[in-house]
């Protein structure tokens, strides 16, 4: 029987990496996307939810953003900016 480069795996797919802790209240599972601490979620437990999935949604978020700049935003203000003026009007 020969090995197929793109078979499906159930488990590879519904069983996520393991949590490392980020801060008091989030982990983070893959790079770059922080998730609330299950621990956290006692009322309203964290339903399952496909690894491809929560890569797929992770790396359509800057086109998405990118969408929503071109049809809605006059002007892109960076974060680090809006941090700067926040600061400054903090100091005086």
């Amino acid at each position: 029987m020969s090995e197929r480069p793109f078979s499906y795996r159930r488990g590879e797919q519904v069983v996520p990496p393991p949590a490392r802790r980020t801060s008091e209240v989030t982990v983070m599972r893959f790079d770059g996307i922080y998730e609330v601490d299950p621990r956290l979620m006692r009322q309203v437990p964290q339903q399952p939810f496909p690894n491809w999935d929560t890569l797929r949604i992770a790396h359509g978020r800057e086109d998405h953003l990118a969408w929503m700049h071109r049809h809605f935003a006059r002007a892109v203000i960076s974060g680090e900016r809006i941090l700067a003026e926040i600061a400054a009007s903090d100091e005086g």
